[in-house]
């Protein structure tokens, strides 16, 4: 499948593939538009995220890899640098494991290699699943991407978020939730040798910091950044210290 995708920068510039989060779209990435300067960004939606198609579940995290596979074949892309957040951050682990002659440099934020319980992950993808919609879960989940404080101040900020939420498809959201709930990257991670920066917001209680120190020992070489304050979706909190890391590691 080819997700629907954003283009931005230099038709020759070296190219950076960005995924957002589970239940965001590629609009999360907004305050990096900056980075399209200089690079060619190319911003896609997960399946059952925003523009992109519905494939009957189930998902793996490795058949949401191959839809960015399949979109740089589309694209004529043969290497690229990818940047996810969340469970685009574990796409792009994925992806630096098992088709590393595709892959520049890897930034990685606010994820984890193995992120349970199970039961969490069952549970949402069937209140989901039932109410046909992802309301029912969406005050819980975006209460965990941003700080309180933060939400507070930036109100707009939040609905903002919320309605890319309840905008997923349900059948699409519930099948990633089931991808997050299998997935195991463990093993993959020493397999890595894309030069790899991970990124941790410090307030994360979605993937907590202690999740991205795991990854940044497995990988190796790799480096590991925190910015403060900031929750699970750290690109829209700190969006300057966010959009400067990834400058700076991918030049």
């Amino acid at each position: 499948m080819i997700p629907h995708h954003l283009i931005e920068g230099p038709e020759h510039a070296p190219v950076l593939i960005m995924g957002s989060s589970l239940g965001t779209d590629a609009a999360m990435w907004d305050a990096q538009r900056a980075l399209a300067g200089r690079f060619r960004v190319i911003r896609y939606d997960h399946r059952g995220h925003g523009g992109s198609a519905v494939p009957d579940p189930p998902y793996e995290i490795a058949d949401l890899a191959r839809d960015v596979l399949a979109l740089m074949d589309a694209l004529g892309v043969e290497r690229a640098h990818h940047c996810g957040l969340s469970i685009g951050g574990m796409i792009a682990m994925w992806l630096g494991a098992h088709a590393p002659e595709r892959v520049g440099r890897i930034v990685a934020v606010c994820t984890s290699a193995q992120l349970g319980p199970a039961a969490m992950w069952q549970e949402r993808a069937a209140a989901v699943l039932a109410a046909g919609t992802t309301e029912p879960v969406a005050d819980a989940v975006v209460d965990r991407w941003l700080t309180p404080p933060f939400a507070a101040a930036h109100p707009q900020a939040r609905d903002r978020l919320r309605a890319m939420l309840t905008g997923c498809d349900p059948v699409g959201y519930a099948a990633c939730c089931g991808a997050i709930e299998r997935m195991d990257l463990r093993a993959d991670l020493p397999r890595i040798a894309a030069p790899t920066l991970v990124i941790s917001g410090s307030d994360d209680p979605a993937t907590p910091v202690e999740h991205q120190r795991l990854i940044a020992e497995a990988i190796p070489g790799a480096r590991h950044e925190i910015v403060a304050p900031a929750a699970h979706i750290a690109a829209v909190e700190q969006p300057a210290a966010v959009t400067t890391l990834i400058r700076e590691h991918l030049t």
